[in-house]
């Protein structure tokens, strides 16, 4: 195999969604109770809804700039590259970096619907995450069948609408859902509470995915206000360590065995240590604990249940013979400032160049295939279609342009000392206060 041979499927990719969200899934009086994107007096947009700002419509969106241009803004469209909330562009984007298919976590209702969990009127709630759904998978995912693995959003407030929503998007299609990983910070019961046992049930009885993706419950941690941003970015696909301990406990997966959970972004290089600790864990305390592994050891279970998805992570792939052939996924987390855009192919061939092309195969795109039950792309496309030799073929027929842009975002600070925790947390701050204080 060569790189221009593999079929690469990105499960961790992110939607900055348009203006046009609702107008085609809504009508009336929901159309008009619908989130709004808004613009405030500067010009930046955000979105509103009963109450609620998003302040930023495109967190980290800055795939395309020049590196110095990175940061935690923008703050509008036309600071974005059109592939962030255009679905045609998204295409060549994807083309251009032979990417083959993707799954796309929302932006303005972040990874774990939380738009909606925060509204008052949750009857209205229910009825503008339900469309949201609708629109991801009707107007995004479907207007290229087969490049898209959809993945829907839960009202999990209520565990009865959770259920139903459910079996309503595999009736759709859907065979993967995402939620909080620590449901705890929604004001819910963990996931080890009994509330949750319809939730677990419809799952498995609809062989639903579900996909934890870092940052929702668990957040990365940083030391101090004045630690370097750099810390912070350093750590944060180590923080899922936390939440995927907390999954790997839960009983369900001992009355369930084909239940599947995604670890979205959280990389793979740490989890030989994470099986090794649990099984010592185990093994030392289970007695005293009543764990529930006595015959089975936790990193039995972990290979049984869990896929971990990385972007950058040459010491995981040294190392799968300890974490499971099995068990990862490639990402490529566009349009964020750790995506590898254009040039991902390149990267992950020197990463993947030592394995066997069986084993290549699963990594890039076969593990993610299976694991999300998505057969749509082989469905659609001849594998010789969709290598990166061939999307890529037809992103250069179109004259796609990976020109880096300068989008004039404005910088978090203006003098040379390491940009800080607390700067970034102070500008999206400010970025929220200036826009509650719009005018309705």
């Amino acid at each position: 195999m060569e790189m221009n041979d593999m079929v690469i499927v990105s499960v961790d990719d992110h939607i900055c969604e348009p203006p046009n969200l609702f107008d085609n899934q809504l009508s009336g009086e929901l159309l008009a109770t619908a989130p709004k994107f808004l613009s405030d007096r500067n010009g930046k947009n955000f979105w509103s809804y009963q109450g609620y700002v998003r302040p930023s419509v495109g967190l980290n969106a800055v795939v395309g700039r020049p590196f110095d241009e990175y940061g935690m803004e923008p703050t509008s469209l036309d600071q974005l590259r059109e592939g962030c909330y255009d679905v045609h562009a998204r295409i060549d984007d994807m083309d251009v970096n032979g990417i083959a298919a993707s799954m796309n976590f929302g932006n303005s209702i972040s990874f774990d619907g939380q738009t909606f969990h925060r509204a008052p009127d949750k009857k209205l709630a229910l009825r503008h995450m339900q469309a949201y759904n609708d629109w991801h998978y009707d107007e995004w995912c479907m207007a290229y069948p087969g490049r898209f693995i959809p993945i829907g959003v839960l009202p999990t407030w209520d565990m009865n609408a959770t259920v139903a929503e459910i079996h309503r998007l595999a009736r759709k299609g859907f065979r993967t859902v995402q939620m909080n990983e620590n449901p705890t910070v929604q004001g819910l019961p963990s996931i080890h509470n009994e509330y949750w046992d319809p939730f677990f049930k419809a799952i498995n009885d609809t062989d639903m995915t579900i996909a934890l993706h870092i940052g929702s419950g668990n957040p990365a941690p940083h030391a101090s206000m004045e630690t370097p941003i750099e810390a912070w970015i350093t750590t944060m696909p180590m923080s899922v360590a936390q939440g995927v301990a907390d999954w790997l406990q839960l009983e369900e997966l001992h009355q369930y065995p084909d239940m599947r959970i995604a670890i979205s972004e959280g990389s793979i290089g740490w989890i030989p240590y994470f099986m090794e600790r649990a099984d010592f864990s185990n093994w030392r305390h289970k007695t005293w604990t009543h764990s529930r592994f006595q015959e089975l050891k936790p990193s039995e279970l972990l290979k049984r249940h869990f896929l971990h998805c990385y972007l950058w992570d040459p010491f995981g792939l040294q190392n799968l013979d300890v974490i499971g052939e099995d068990n990862v996924a490639y990402e490529v987390d566009y349009p964020h400032s750790d995506a590898l855009w254009p040039d991902a192919p390149e990267y992950l061939w020197e990463h993947v160049k030592h394995l066997s092309d069986t084993v290549i195969d699963k990594v890039t795109h076969g593990n993610a295939l299976r694991f999300f039950q998505f057969d749509d792309l082989f469905k659609n496309f001849g594998c010789e279609e969709v290598t990166v030799g061939a999307l890529r073929a037809k992103a250069k027929a179109k004259g796609v342009d990976t020109t880096p842009r300068s989008s004039g975002g404005a910088r978090p600070m203006a003098d040379d000392r390491p940009v800080t925790s607390g700067d970034i947390m102070s500008m999206m701050k400010e970025q929220a206060d200036a826009r509650e204080a719009e005018p309705a």
